[in-house]
């Protein structure tokens, strides 16, 4: 099928992940996005058009009201025509966390449901804003602990740059082609760029000697492109200039970028990308409005902190586990009480013993035990054992239960023992 369950204590980790990206962006003035799953298929035809995306890997469907549908593939898309539907006040800083869909060849950290995060700016064509999307991307991985990371940028120029080295890129591969791997001859013609993005060796090595879209650029467009080299530079954030880093498609202008990881193999080391959109609201029925946003799939950049040994994230577990040998509802109340307090909690169910319901307390993760049989409930107390301290004399102690509540806030409240101080990785996907 090409997707998977991702399953608790796995989830965890997600949650962890997104919500780090999500602290990251917000701090930026970027605020969330929740755009439909499906879209008519306009939407992604007029963003790639011609594109692999759009031509094999897109699904499609139509529907019983026989409109041709389709599953979102990329984030941008949605985002913009959102834009134009709705036309909020600009700059408009967005964010998304959601699921995309290609029909495409399953593999590491590539799945056909696969899941995106991602920011969109629009309404400035501030070289600064560049700056501003890229160190927030970069911020992010670096939270996360990645550091065999390399930022690639480039610029694509003015739409009139981009136009004559598509031009001149044209005729010199029209002149090489019998030099290119066949796959990617049908591309020069109408889609000269994209043999860029090439990875087949025959092309990549024909590549090294094709012309650079630096030697097209206007002084204006070179300008920009210091611009935000320099912006990235102040930020202490270091960056190389790739040539071949370009956009197919035409209404892309000026910078491009990716975030590459060093720890993953070639073909899939890509674990954030993007670039300046400035002609796409307008191919989308808009007005004229610049826009800048990148992408990072959440299954890339894990495999990516797997290959580092990084974002180890605590195994979730409860504050307190209510152990109740009495008739259970002293564990219904207790627990209801404790997460109302803000404290997690959990308890057994089917009237276990003592001895399996304190087997299944230490599985939770539980720091605490709030034990109640028959003796505490006769005496209004709660037996309340630390169940990480070992054999210590201070792991048990008896509480009323009326102090149950502030009892057990201080004592969560201490740093914990070191054998509750559990930490993991997940299993490498």
């Amino acid at each position: 099928m090409g997707t998977r369950d991702v399953l608790p204590p796995e989830t965890a980790r997600w949650e962890a992940l997104i919500a780090r990206f999500a602290g990251a962006v917000e701090r930026a003035g970027y605020g969330l996005v929740q755009s439909p799953m499906f879209e008519d298929i306009g939407v992604f035809q007029r963003v790639g058009e011609g594109t692999d995306v759009v031509r094999k890997e897109m699904y499609d469907f139509t529907d019983k009201g026989d409109r041709h549908l389709a599953l979102r593939p990329e984030g941008t898309a949605s985002i913009v025509r959102a834009f134009v539907e709705h036309r909020p006040l600009t700059p408009w800083k967005v964010f998304y966390a959601a699921p995309s869909f290609r029909y495409e060849r399953p593999q590491a950290g590539r799945f056909r449901q696969h899941h995106q995060l991602g920011v969109e700016a629009l309404g400035s064509p501030d070289p600064d804003l560049d700056v501003e999307v890229i160190a927030v991307g970069w911020d992010y991985l670096a939270s996360l602990g990645l550091r065999d990371v390399r930022l690639l940028v480039n610029s694509m120029g003015t739409r009139q740059d981009r136009l004559d080295y598509t031009e001149h890129l044209r005729r010199w591969l029209q002149e090489h082609l019998d030099a290119l791997d066949p796959a990617d001859r049908d591309k020069v013609a109408e889609h000269p760029l994209r043999v860029l993005d090439s990875k087949r060796a025959a092309t990549r090595a024909l590549l090294a000697d094709a012309p650079s879209i630096a030697d097209s650029l206007s002084p204006e467009a070179s300008d920009r492109f210091d611009r935000v080299v320099g912006g990235l530079d102040a930020l202490e954030i270091p960056c190389e200039r790739t040539a071949t880093l370009v956009r197919g498609l035409d209404y892309y202008t000026h910078t491009t970028f990716e975030i590459v990881s060093d720890a993953l193999d070639a073909a899939q080391s890509t674990v954030l990308g993007g670039g300046r959109y400035d002609g796409l609201v307008a191919e989308m029925g808009g007005p004229d409005t610049p826009g800048i946003g990148f992408g990072s799939g959440i299954e890339r950049v894990l495999l990516a902190c797997d290959a580092e040994g990084v974002f180890a994230t605590e195994e979730r577990g409860v504050d307190a586990f209510v152990v109740d040998t009495t008739d259970g509802r002293a564990a219904r109340d207790l627990t209801t009480a404790l997460r109302r307090a803000g404290i997690a909690a959990d308890r057994a169910f089917d009237g276990r013993s003592m001895r399996a319901q304190m087997k299944v307390a230490d599985r939770s993760g539980a720091r605490l035990a709030v034990i109640v049989g028959p003796d505490e409930l006769a005496a209004g107390t709660l037996t309340v054992r630390d169940l990480r301290a070992g054999d210590s004399e201070n792991a048990q102690r008896t509480v009323p239960s009326d102090e149950i509540l502030a009892h057990l806030a201080d004592v969560l409240a201490s740093p914990r023992s070191p054998d509750n101080d559990r930490t993991r990785m997940s299993e490498p996907e």
